[in-house]
């Protein structure tokens, strides 16, 4: 799965990586519905680092498809509300 981070590139990403990002995707919506601004910034910067952590980034000049596209780490809540499909920000 190639996953874009905005702003920062792109990375490949085994989809067997996908539990860890559903359970951090889960949280990171609890914490919108709650509006808790530190836990919202706190799990966003978790599900990056997951992400940077188990990728391995494409050339600059790679033009893959992006199968996701995560926000960037200083993303507002309304930002990241707008980017959410009915299962959050990662599908699954």
């Amino acid at each position: 799965m190639i996953v874009r981070i905005m702003g920062e590139g792109q990375v490949r990403l085994d989809d067997g990586r996908l539990t860890t990002l559903n359970k951090l995707d889960d949280e990171l919506l609890a914490e919108m519905e709650r509006g808790d601004e530190p836990g919202f910034r706190r799990t966003l910067g978790a599900l990056l680092d997951a992400v940077r952590d188990a990728g391995t980034p494409l050339p600059d000049d790679s033009l893959e498809p992006s199968e996701l596209i995560l926000p960037s780490a200083d993303a507002t809540l309304d930002e990241v509300r707008a980017m959410l499909s009915d299962e959050g920000l990662i599908p699954g």
